[in-house]
C-alpha cells in the first residue's frame, strides 16, 4: 500500500495505491473516487459495541467502509469533510490518540477504538474523547487548516486548545482544564485546553472548526468592518 497527499494544505486529498486484494478501512463519507473493480463492504468494524463506542463517544460514524482491490490492484482517493491538510503516518506497533473527526482511513493492521480522556463541560463544545489508533500499518488523518507537529522532550509541558488538537502519542501525560477561572472561560473566547507532558509527538491544526462555526452563528453585524 502506497499513499500520497495532493493539493495540500488547504484542499488536501489522499491518493492510495492498493496492491492486488489489498484492503483499506475508511470513515464513512470520505470516499472521493476509485478505479474499476474495487469492492466495498460496510460494517461496524469490531462489532456493534465498537461501532456504538466510536459513534457516541468518539464522534465518528457508526459504520466504516472497507475497500478491497481486485486481482489487478487499484487506486482510491479520500478527502475529509472540512478543508484543510492531511497527513500519512506509518505506525510500527505504535499507538496514537486521535481527536474526534480527524480519522480518515487506515490499513487493516491498525485497530481503531475509543479512549475516554476527560469530560464535556458547559465551558466549551469540545469534548475530549479520543479515538485510539494502535498497531502496524498506514494511518491517514485530517485537520481543519494546516498540520503543525511538535516534539516534546521528557518532562516538557505544552498547552493546546482542545479545538486545535489533532493527535498525540499515547503515553504523553495530559490534563484537561478550563482556561483561567469561570470569568475568563466564559468571556475570553477560549474554552478547554489540555496540558501535554512529553516525551512524544503532538499534531495540531492551525484552525478550529468550533471557532469557525461560532463565527458563522454570530450576528452578521459582528462580521462587518467598523465604519471609518
Amino acid at each position: 500500500m502506497q499513499a500520497d497527499i495532493l493539493y495540500r494544505p488547504s484542499y488536501s486529498m489522499a491518493v492510495v495505491n492498493l496492491a492486488p486484494h489489498e484492503a483499506i478501512r475508511a470513515e464513512a463519507g470520505s470516499l472521493v473516487s476509485m478505479t474499476e473493480g474495487i469492492s466495498v463492504r460496510t460494517g461496524t468494524d469490531g462489532g456493534v459495541l465498537a461501532g456504538l463506542s466510536r459513534a457516541l463517544l468518539g464522534g465518528e460514524s457508526f459504520f466504516m467502509n472497507v475497500f478491497e482491490a481486485p486481482d489487478w490492484g487499484g487506486q482510491i482517493n479520500f478527502a475529509p469533510t472540512l478543508p484543510g491538510d492531511m497527513i500519512i503516518l506509518q505506525l510500527e506497533n505504535d499507538s496514537l490518540l486521535v481527536q474526534s473527526g480527524s480519522f480518515v482511513a487506515s490499513s487493516l493492521g491498525i485497530v481503531i477504538d475509543t479512549k475516554w480522556s476527560g469530560a464535556r463541560t458547559f465551558f466549551a463544545s469540545e469534548g475530549f474523547v479520543m479515538l485510539r489508533a494502535r498497531g502496524t500499518g498506514l494511518l491517514i488523518l485530517s485537520s481543519y487548516g494546516a498540520i503543525h507537529p511538535i516534539d516534546l522532550q521528557p518532562g516538557q509541558t505544552y498547552t493546546v486548545d482542545t479545538g486545535h488538537l489533532v493527535s498525540f502519542t499515547e503515553g504523553i501525560g495530559f490534563k484537561v482544564r478550563a482556561v483561567g477561572g469561570v470569568r475568563s472561560t466564559l468571556f475570553s473566547g477560549e474554552g478547554l485546553v489540555v496540558d501535554l507532558t512529553g516525551p512524544g509527538r503532538v499534531y495540531m491544526q492551525t484552525r478550529s472548526a468550533d471557532a469557525f462555526l461560532s463565527w458563522l452563528a454570530a450576528p452578521a453585524s459582528n462580521h462587518e468592518e467598523p465604519k471609518k
